[in-house]
């Protein structure tokens, strides 16, 4: 009984890690994830252009272009790298090229928001003018 118990215990206990590890792991994360991602205070990055920015951002987000020279470069300058980063755009393409160049100079974790904010807005979320 004492045996079947422990057993019982350890398995439970190592479901909780792996659900903890697969929490941490950075990616590609669902509208609901990224609101509570942002939340709780997470690094947030608009990739898109000034005009699309313009037109709508996320409230706390930092606007850094994809297609501005140094991307990685100017993102150490505004963003902490051993802190969590949650990147986004217009649709998800540009966010997933540059969550990439993120992680290549070392931050970590870093999350792109699917579907971007035409799915945020999609979802009925808010956006800052």
């Amino acid at each position: 009984m004492k045996a079947a118990l422990t057993l019982f215990l350890s398995c439970l206990l190592t479901g909780f890690a792996a659900a903890k590890d697969e929490e941490s792991k950075d990616g590609p994360v669902k509208i609901e994830q990224a609101e509570k991602q942002i939340s709780s205070g997470i690094q947030l990055l608009d990739v898109r252009s000034k005009d699309e920015w313009d037109e709508g951002h996320l409230k706390g987000a930092k606007l850094l272009p994809i297609s501005e020279d140094d991307f990685a470069g100017k993102a150490k300058a505004i963003l902490d790298p051993k802190k969590p980063v949650l990147v986004y755009c217009r649709s998800g393409k540009r966010s997933e090229k540059a969550a990439k160049d993120l992680r290549k100079a070392g931050f970590a974790p870093v999350y792109e928001m699917e579907g971007g904010i035409l799915a945020w807005e999609k979802a009925g979320k808010p956006v800052e003018k």
